[in-house]
C-alpha cells in the first residue's frame, strides 16, 4: 500500500509538471468507484455517467490544490459525490420541490423485520437473476444517505474511517446508518421474494 501510494504521488507530480496525458492513467482504477458514488446519490445510469466524466474533468483542473493529505480515490469519489449531490438539487429545484421537505431524519422509530441483514440471504438465491434485479431495485429505494454508506463500505469495501471522511459524518454515524441500510435492504428483499423468505427466517431463528 506504501508503495502504491508513492507511487501515485509521483505520477500526480508529473501530471502538475506538464505531463498531463498521464491523468487518465491515474483515475482510470477509480472510475467505478466515481460513477458508483454517482449512481447512489443520482439513481439514473446516464445522470451517473454524465457526473462521473465531469467530476472527473473538475479533479484534472483541481489537481494542483491535492494536499495528498487523503488517498487520492477519497479525493476523487468526495468530488464526484459533491457534484452529484448538487445535480440532485437542482432537479429538486427545477421541479418545484423543497430540499428542506426531501431531507429524512434518522429513523430512529424504524423497527426491522427481524435482527439480520441482507448479506445473510443464501448465495444461491443473490445468484439468480431475477433475485439480482430486485437487489438493484432495492437498493434504488435506499434513502440517499444510507445508499451512500452502504455503496462505500459494501461495494467499494472502504473503512468506516475512510467512509466518515469522504460523507464528512463521524464513524458513529457511519455504523449507525450502515446497520439501518443492511437492515432496510434485507426487509425490503424479503417483501419483495416471500418465496425465499423461511430459510432465511429459521436461520435467524436458529441464533
Amino acid at each position: 500500500m506504501a508503495d502504491d501510494t508513492a507511487a501515485e504521488a509521483r505520477l500526480i507530480e508529473r501530471i502538475r509538471n506538464g505531463e498531463r496525458e498521464l491523468f487518465y492513467g491515474l483515475v482510470r482504477p477509480h472510475e467505478r468507484a466515481v460513477y458508483l458514488v454517482a449512481y447512489s446519490v443520482l439513481k439514473n445510469e446516464a445522470d451517473a455517467e454524465d457526473c462521473a466524466q465531469e467530476s472527473i474533468l473538475k479533479a484534472f483542473r483541481a489537481l494542483k490544490d491535492f494536499r495528498g493529505e487523503s488517498r487520492f480515490q477519497h479525493w476523487l469519489v468526495k468530488i464526484a459525490l459533491n457534484e452529484a449531490r448538487m445535480r440532485y438539487r437542482k432537479r429538486l429545484a427545477e421541479h418545484l420541490e423543497s430540499l428542506d421537505g426531501e431531507r429524512e431524519g434518522e429513523d430512529s422509530e424504524y423497527v426491522p423485520i427481524q435482527l439480520a441483514d441482507w448479506r445473510e440471504l443464501p448465495s444461491d438465491v443473490l445468484e439468480r437473476k431475477e433475485v439480482c434485479a430486485e437487489l438493484q431495485r432495492a437498493v434504488d429505494r435506499l434513502p440517499e444517505k444510507y445508499r451512500e454508506v452502504l455503496m462505500l463500505r459494501d461495494i467499494e469495501e472502504m473503512t468506516i474511517a475512510e467512509t466518515a471522511g469522504i460523507l464528512d459524518i463521524t464513524e458513529a454515524t457511519v455504523k449507525v446508518r450502515l446497520f439501518r441500510a443492511r437492515l432496510k435492504l434485507r426487509d425490503m428483499l424479503i417483501e419483495r421474494l416471500p418465496a425465499y423468505s423461511r430459510p432465511l427466517k429459521k436461520k435467524v431463528q436458529a441464533w
